[in-house]
């Protein structure tokens, strides 16, 4: 059956941590009547509020259990998770609450996205969070996410942290507030001994106003458009089709696949991509889909030597942001602290170890979100191209040699058994490189597939609004012009606050 809705104001599709933020947001106004469209689930796992078992999330119900294309540097696909239902992937990722280096951002304006440097984004950052103890010129003290560092650090962190300070490395005053360099404990979305996702800390408490409607299992279609401008969006629930009209505005918050997605399905991108999967154009605008990159990933595991107590945080309690060349500004690496063996499923690994993780800041490669035909139930064609610029291979090489000389600090002594992987045999850049393309890990971090920008390949403008149609804006980690040098949660949380300010004025 085919239904007719109207009266919203506001139309959000995706209820991840952008689109709940956005709900929240703009539900506080009593007089704005918002309708939440989330194409999963009301209910979550059980095992998605208990922090150590967030790997486990992988693959299952809460995920969209994504495939990318065959890839360039493997020949073959690999599985590329996201979250799917109330909270998106805040509900099932590692919990990991940092901001990249404020340079990160900077970059942004230096690449055409005026008004959007680390000074800009400043109040939306503090604005979610509540941080207490830290300095409140930089860190944000009241908002709806309580984060810290990891109130029991696994024993092996604690250790490898002073090993980064033996092979070099300074310890930092806040590792995620955005200004320091060196390693730390990490803040973290947990809050006593449980996850807080976005549904958590601004979706529920916004759940209770009438002007709110929240409507799950619901598959958007596409968005609606009548001379330039879009009035509302078609979706289904079950073998229901809703047409839902708006009369502001529509904001698309299904992060870098989805949001990409919708836009090429509602006639909105590259004309000939359009062409050859059957859509008709509705207005040809290059850049969708394109930009497409996440942090690329690999891992040195050890085997303990002595038995590991039991996680009870997120494995991932600590990092370090360091430069692989130390003459240069640009803080490329990330070495993560991991009290697990973390490697690709395909490696044999040990069952008692912990790892050395180290994951490229400043990737080069570049991929794409493509449909694979006209159906909006098909899943995209996803490449995230890594490895295809030759220059991230180099990085991580870097980043396996920093992580070594990590993991033969001497405070590791006690815990270090064998080098599991890649296994000291591995050696010389063929073998290195060789390694990297096995053990090529996604770190869940997929970004600017409708970037800011001012040029022709952007997507959206400074302000969020697709460019060329009226009323439809973009905001979520696709609006990214490069990937931040951190986790991106803290980030996206921080791209719908300053959303919701757009949209309310």
């Amino acid at each position: 059956m085919t239904f007719l809705t109207s009266g919203h104001d506001f139309i959000v599709v995706g209820a991840g941590s952008a689109g709940c933020v956005l709900a929240a947001r703009l539900s506080e106004n009593e007089n704005a009547r918002v309708l939440l469209l989330e194409v999963g689930g009301r209910h979550r796992l059980d095992a998605a509020a208990v922090p150590p078992a967030w790997p486990t999330l992988l693959g299952s119900s809460m995920d969209w259990c994504s495939n990318t294309v065959e890839l360039a540097a493997t020949g073959s696909a690999m599985a590329w998770p996201r979250g799917r239902g109330l909270g998106g992937s805040s509900a099932m990722n590692g919990m990991v609450f940092s901001r990249g280096h404020s340079s990160s951002y900077d970059a942004w304006v230096e690449a055409g996205a005026k008004g959007w440097g680390f000074a800009d984004l400043l109040p939306y950052l503090k604005r979610t969070e509540n941080a207490e103890g830290r300095d409140r010129a930089l860190r944000g003290h009241g908002g709806p996410l309580t984060v810290g560092p990891a109130t029991a650090p696994h024993a092996v962190v604690q250790a490898l942290l002073v090993a980064a300070t033996q092979t070099g490395h300074p310890m930092a005053t806040d590792v995620s507030g955005g200004r320091d360099v060196g390693f730390g404990l990490t803040d973290l979305n947990i809050v006593d001994g449980a996850r807080q996702s976005a549904a958590d800390a601004y979706l529920g408490p916004a759940l209770q106003r009438p002007n709110l409607e929240v409507v799950t299992g619901a598959l958007t279609h596409r968005v609606l458009v009548e001379r330039e401008r879009c009035t509302g969006v078609e979706y289904s629930v079950g073998t229901d089709v809703v047409t839902a009209a708006c009369t502001g505005e529509v904001v698309l918050a299904a992060g870098a696949v989805g949001s990409a997605q919708l836009l090429l399905l509602s006639g909105i991108g590259p004309q000939a991509h359009l062409r050859d999967v059957g859509i008709e154009l509705t207005l040809n605008v290059p850049g969708v889909g394109a930009n497409l990159h996440d942090h690329p990933m690999s891992s040195v595991v050890y085997r303990s030597k002595q038995p590991m107590a039991a996680s009870v945080n997120n494995h991932g309690e600590a990092f370090g942001l360091v430069r692989s060349d130390p003459a240069s500004d640009v803080l490329d690496l990330q070495i993560l602290l991991v009290a697990i063996p973390y490697h690709a499923m395909t490696l044999p690994g040990t069952e008692q170890g912990y790892s050395v993780a180290f994951a490229l800041m400043e990737p080069r490669s570049r991929g794409t979100v493509r449909l694979s035909c006209a159906d909006p139930a098909a899943a995209p064609a996803l490449d995230p191209g890594y490895y295809t610029d030759e220059r991230d291979l180099q990085v991580m090489a870097t980043g396996l040699r920093l992580a070594r000389e990590i993991g033969l600090a001497s405070a590791l002594d006690p815990w270090r058994g064998d080098e599991v992987l890649p296994g000291s045999d591995v050696d010389g850049d063929s073998g290195v490189r060789e390694y990297l393309r096995k053990n090529l890990l996604p770190y869940f971090h997929g970004v600017g597939t409708c970037r800011i920008g001012a040029d022709d390949a952007a997507v959206v403008d400074e302000n969020l609004k697709v460019q060329g149609i009226d009323g439809l804006r973009v905001a979520d980690a696709s609006v990214m012009p490069s990937i931040v040098s951190a986790n991106t949660n803290a980030t996206v949380y921080a791209i719908a606050e300053r959303a919701a300010v757009l949209l309310a004025g």
